[in-house]
């Protein structure tokens, strides 16, 4: 391509989507709509439960009430266009609108990973701390950790975008994928990806590895002091905390991991699609079951703000 031409040549790009069957698409899009309802109402739900109750004002129910902020954002950022295609003809989208979505997808990703990451410090000291607890976690510091999940979230978000769409395309828009990922994109672009490639590895590897091994070591303290505990109830307590984190974090962490720290990231196959769903549409719809449905203080919660609400209607 000569070096004055516009890099941004394709207008428009076109998805392919989950399927191109027909008669596939009716029951794919009421499974996606029931797991998106699901999904709205079990995270938006447990943020007004979190509000709501004076004893869930503690750091960790604050984190968990950022992690469901985080999951209601990024299921609504794929979900509703994924229910569109299976009912319309034109699966197009802007340049424009590729660039956003992919921009806000890795924000809300990156943003994800590290504050899963602090989720798992904040165990750590609840668990292996607990008298320096509230004095380490405070409000102001809980605060400014959100605000560096966000931080981060935006910078690996502009370098994976720029590095991105600084290539040209000005041939092929079609993307085997039912949103605009980063391999899939990469993969049409008119140049050579090779550089390209080694950001998005080197990226995905400095937003994944690190925050893998604070949780990592943090778990390892963590069993380390429970394992010390003299109190079976306590044991018992601090295994379902830990356990319940873990289970969110295996779910998540295993498929990104398989998705983009890998040597070949511009293969896209109908495996690495369904990987994309479960840590874009089904996680963030499973996590309020996950850190809930074994924590009393959540249920207890829940079941007192049902009867406020029965009350004030009922009034």
């Amino acid at each position: 391509m000569a070096s004055g031409q516009n890099h941004s040549t394709v207008p428009r790009f076109i998805l392919l989507g989950l399927t191109d069957r027909a008669d596939q698409k009716q029951l794919l899009f009421a499974t996606f709509l029931l797991i998106y309802l699901v999904t709205l109402v079990g995270n938006l739900g447990l943020i007004d439960v979190i509000r709501a109750s004076s004893t869930l004002h503690t750091p960790m129910y604050f984190l968990l009430s950022v992690l469901s902020f985080l999951d209601v954002c990024n299921s609504s950022l794929f979900t509703p266009r994924l229910l569109i295609s299976f009912l319309t003809v034109d699966q197009s989208i802007s340049f424009e609108g590729c660039v956003v979505q992919m921009a806000l997808m890795t924000l809300h990703g990156s943003g994800e990973c590290v504050l899963l990451s602090i989720m798992a410090y904040d165990r750590f000291v609840a668990i292996c701390h607990p008298l320096l607890y509230h004095s380490i976690m405070s409000k102001r510091l809980c605060v400014q950790l959100v605000g560096l999940t966000y931080a981060v979230g935006g910078f690996i978000s502009a370098v994976q975008t720029g590095n991105v769409f600084s290539l040209p395309y000005c041939g092929p828009n079609v993307i085997d994928h039912y949103f605009c990922d980063i391999p899939p994109v990469l993969h049409l672009a008119c140049s050579d990806t090779t550089v390209a490639n080694v950001i998005l590895l080197i990226f995905s590897a400095l937003t994944t590895v690190p925050t893998v091994s604070v949780i990592l070591v943090s778990c390892a303290y963590i069993l380390v002091t429970i394992c010390g505990m003299r109190s079976l109830e306590a044991q018992r307590k601090a295994f379902s905390t830990c356990a319940s984190h873990l289970t969110a974090l295996c779910l998540f962490y295993g498929s990104v991991f398989l998705v983009y720290v890998q040597p070949n990231p511009e293969s896209v196959s109908a495996y690495n699609k369904i990987l994309s769903v479960f840590y874009t549409i089904v996680i963030p719809m499973l996590n309020p079951p996950v850190y809930s449905l074994r924590n009393k203080d959540v249920k207890a919660a829940v079941l007192l703000r049902v009867l406020n609400l029965s009350r004030k209607q009922i009034c």
